[in-house]
């Protein structure tokens, strides 16, 4: 991390939730498209994922998250035989999202826990700092 400040717990932990918040996100996102149908493979949605890095700041001595990117999932979409749905193609095929419903809620309520649990360690990191202070 050149020419930035040292990383502190505060700026450590709002890398973090900033990191859980992009999880939420694309989870959020691959759930709206479900179920989503197109007339062709290409152009059936595909779920997006978060790409994570770990970053080092050799001044603190603390490794954080930093998201690198974002990219779509190799996972090919659901054909279907529906003749009568406007979409359908010459064979009367149509192309489903390949979206884990399931999956996602579970990314999403862990991205949230995950979020949680770093709000409250900056309350915690807080309150101690406080109770540090009246204590002098």
């Amino acid at each position: 991390m050149p020419d930035r400040q040292p990383m502190t717990l505060f700026s450590l932990t709002t890398r973090a939730m900033s990191a859980q918040m992009v999880r939420m996100n694309t989870a959020t996102s691959n759930l709206a498209n479900a179920g989503s149908v197109s007339t062709t493979e290409e152009g059936a949605y595909r779920p997006i994922r978060a790409v994570f890095a770990t970053e080092l700041d050799r001044a603190s001595g603390l490794a954080g998250v930093t998201t690198t990117g974002l990219v779509r999932a190799e996972t090919a979409p659901t054909k279907r035989y529906d003749p009568s749905h406007p979409l359908a193609d010459a064979q009367g095929n149509v192309f489903e999202a390949p979206v884990d419903e399931t999956a996602e809620m579970v990314e999403i309520m862990d991205a949230s826990r995950q979020y949680q649990n770093l709000v409250q360690a900056l309350q915690t990191a807080k309150q101690l700092m406080l109770e540090t202070l009246r204590s002098q």
